[in-house]
């Protein structure tokens, strides 16, 4: 029984409701840092989503089957059908992380900032391309 309400608990915060398949996003909007995997990877993934302070993507929690241990690991984890190289209003990442209040939204509870979710927009629409890239 403990060990059941310590696997709840862990995954309580993690979001599980399906997204929409498409939204609108705003190409033209300002990001907060330079929109290059490495700087994605560094100041959003594995700080926000892959670290123990959000373990929802981090190599225990491994929700959805990604991990963001590494670079290559989350890059590789996006583009298997969470991210559309190009097309940042139909990749799932951008309609997670953009669709605020509701059951869906990454990062659960608190949302990004907009320049970090522009950072991430624009780094998808630009053909999402990978570490050192």
């Amino acid at each position: 029984m403990r060990l059941f309400l310590a696997l709840a608990l862990a995954s309580a915060g993690c979001p599980s409701d399906d997204p929409p398949a498409c939204i609108e996003v705003d190409l033209t909007c300002t990001p907060l840092y330079a929109p290059t995997f490495d700087n994605v990877y560094a100041n959003t993934l594995k700080t926000g989503c892959g670290s123990e302070r959000a373990a929802c993507h981090s190599a225990a929690g491994n929700k959805g089957n990604m991990s963001f241990e590494d670079p290559e690991t989350a890059h590789t984890a996006l583009l298997l059908g969470r991210v559309t190289p190009g097309d940042a209003a139909c990749s799932e990442m951008i309609v997670r992380t953009s669709s605020l209040g509701e059951g869906f939204q990454m990062p659960p509870g608190s949302a990004l900032p907009p320049g970090e979710r522009c950072a991430l927009i624009q780094w998808v629409q630009s053909g999402a391309p990978g570490p050192g890239e």
